[in-house]
């Protein structure tokens, strides 16, 4: 999406594993997923559906194509079970439309300007997919990769990806890690952690799109957002980052009081949110702390919340600006303009190219680590936010 120019993916295809004998009833997720459609065999290897539940009735559905989240059932103020994110009922449908649903990104996370960067005096040409620059790793990234997965118990996952030297002409060989953990309080913990044996830049990120209302046909515009951030990282018209850093007092951008998603997004007399088409920005963090959010979504239709805590300087916050109406996920459901909002917690877009900003290079002997915790829960009577 965001108006990608994905090439297909040439020489990939899917094996559905299918029999000609008759097969029992297989069980379907709280979600409605039925994991068969998601067991298929891509670039020969071997994908599958992993269910996460916690003793407090939530579920997570995460498949090894792309490290994406499937789905999250949460309960709403009623105490019903909503699924809060889009996606596909199978990993045909991933394969064959081109998305970030739910995806582990690596191992660029956003855009690189003109998809190059230097490294140690050595100019690197990395694919241009996007308005001429690089984004989310290129035309194949990792999202269209199959990690190994290993479920130790029911509320763990974890996956791993070997990105060998020239992986979308990325240096070195690199092993990625994600893993999911389940919280008994609502939480997804997510740890991402990575090894190189040459000089490398690594940003990685989930690229979960929510909608806490659980209906796709309904906008996230009445969404609440808090966002902890004085400033921002502006773009020009082609979203990349002009390397200045604003402040959002006074302007649209500001989020430090929680506000409606919608109250000011269609204000294109603001150049940022013309050049956007909407929000589609990175926010300057205040704090990497865990215990400090650093953003809040709130759905005033269901009362489910979700808090985002991360370690990382930035959060790119996401409207569903190029959702279009012409794909169809989950159920049938059309995903329309505005249908979900992102908070892909992260390091600056182009930060390999703007040294003045936290750097994103891992040496060999170093570990990458990032975390990003999605946290759940429902409004009091009293609250309103």
């Amino acid at each position: 999406m965001k108006s990608k120019l994905y090439t297909l993916l040439a020489g990939l295809g899917v094996l559905l594993m299918a029999s000609c004998k008759p097969q029992p009833p297989v069980a379907l997720t709280a979600s409605g997923l039925n994991p068969r459609n998601f067991q298929a065999t891509v670039g020969g290897a071997n994908t599958n559906l992993y269910t996460l539940k916690n003793s407090s009735g939530m579920e997570v559905c995460i498949t090894n194509f792309g490290g994406r989240i499937v789905s999250i059932m949460v309960p709403d103020r009623s105490g019903k079970l909503q699924d809060v994110v889009l996606g596909f009922d199978s990993i045909a449908d991933y394969v064959n439309i081109p998305s970030d649903f739910g995806a582990s990104i690596g191992r660029y996370a956003n855009r690189i300007a003109g998809g190059r960067f230097t490294l140690d005096g050595q100019t690197v040409q990395l694919p241009q997919n996007n308005y001429g620059h690089c984004l989310h790793g290129g035309p194949e990234g990792w999202q269209y990769q199959v990690y190994e997965a290993n479920q130790p118990d029911s509320v763990t996952l974890e996956l791993t990806r070997f990105s060998p030297e020239g992986d979308m002409n990325f240096p070195g060989n690199v092993t990625a890690r994600v893993r999911f953990h389940l919280t008994d309080d609502n939480a997804i913990d997510i740890k991402y952690s990575a090894t190189t044996d040459k000089k490398t830049i690594i940003n990685m990120t989930n690229h979960s799109y929510f909608n806490l209302s659980g209906n796709p046909d309904l906008p996230i515009l009445d969404h609440t957002l808090y966002v902890g951030a004085d400033s921002y990282t502006p773009v020009d018209s082609t979203f990349m980052t002009t390397g200045e850093i604003l402040p959002v007092k006074a302007t649209p951008m500001d989020f430090t009081t929680p506000k409606a998603v919608g109250k000011e997004i269609d204000d294109y007399s603001f150049t940022q949110l013309r050049n956007g088409n909407g929000y589609d920005h990175n926010w300057v963090l205040r704090s990497q702390d865990l215990s400090v959010p650093a953003a809040r979504l709130v759905s005033p239709k269901t009362g489910i919340t979700l808090e985002v805590y991360t370690t990382e300087p930035g959060i790119q916050v996401y409207t569903g600006n190029f959702l279009d109406g012409t794909v169809t996920g989950k159920k049938g459901k059309v995903y329309g303009p505005r249908a979900a909002i992102c908070l892909e917690t992260q390091h600056y877009p182009d930060s390999p190219n703007k040294p003045q900003w936290p750097s994103v290079v891992l040496e060999p002997g170093a570990v990458y680590q990032s975390e990003c915790i999605f946290k759940f829960g429902v409004l009091s009577e009293t609250s309103s936010n």
